[in-house]
């Protein structure tokens, strides 16, 4: 795995804490948390169920926003913003990648990765570029007019990788990308998400309870009851597996 902590911090996340209440009981996923997230880094993050791994996933992608502490990216701190300057910073900074692809049936996937691109200022042409380019990326210029039900469960990953990254976002975020894959299929995914790091810069964060996905990481962390444990131990193996 190589080392990227020479790096200027991308993500900066201090005293972190997340809380909200369900009942009279108050649940705190994360609690206390601190992290940097060098530019350019495939990082990976494991754990049991409930140890916080979704919550900070969602905090880092400007969905959710902290109770307590800072979370800075690109040295803007996010627990300071709107939810309508969250919005706007999500959809110019971020991509997310789901287990489930959540692609629309009805549309191809050319139409599928341009749908970000809809609310924004571009012009028919420069959306036209983007596409193109962002399936070539995720090798899927010949699949552009196919629909999701005539591709692999591996190509729609793709597609929805293509429409993650066709705004050129700096973050990635994942969220057991490979989950619902073959091992073939997976390890073709997890090979793109190491090409968008170390040949175009991007910095990935990956929730993952698969092992050998995180294997592909430059760095692997594991959450247990919302702290950080690092590095990844082999009670985490045999938890995750």
């Amino acid at each position: 795995m190589s080392e990227k902590s020479s790096s200027k911090a991308l993500i900066e996340i201090r005293d972190l804490s997340k809380s909200y209440q369900k009942g009279k009981t108050t649940i705190t996923p994360l609690e206390g948390l601190s992290l940097d997230v060098p530019e350019g880094e495939f990082l990976a993050l494991m754990g049991p169920s409930g140890s916080g791994k979704t919550t900070l996933l969602n905090l880092v992608a400007g969905i959710d926003t902290p109770t307590t502490g800072s979370l800075r990216i690109s040295g803007r701190d996010l627990s300071e913003m709107s939810r309508g300057d969250l919005t706007k910073w999500r959809s110019e900074h971020v991509g997310y990648i789901f287990q489930l692809y959540h692609l629309i049936p009805i549309l191809t996937a050319y139409e599928n990765v341009e749908l970000p691109l809809l609310l924004s200022k571009l012009s028919r042409r420069e959306r036209k570029k983007r596409i193109e380019t962002a399936l070539e990326l995720v090798g899927l210029s010949d699949r552009a007019g196919h629909r999701p039900t005539e591709l692999s469960g591996g190509q729609e990953q793709r597609v929805a990788i293509a429409r993650a990254i066709v705004h050129n976002p700096e973050l990635l975020v994942a969220d057991e990308p490979t989950g619902d894959l073959d091992r073939e299929s997976a390890d073709s995914i997890l090979g793109l998400l190491r090409d968008l790091t170390k040949e175009h810069g991007k910095t990935v964060v990956m929730v993952t309870h698969d092992p050998k996905a995180a294997s592909a990481a430059d760095r692997t962390l594991h959450l247990e009851k919302g702290q950080l444990i690092s590095p990844a131990t082999e009670k985490e193996e045999a938890i995750a597996t």
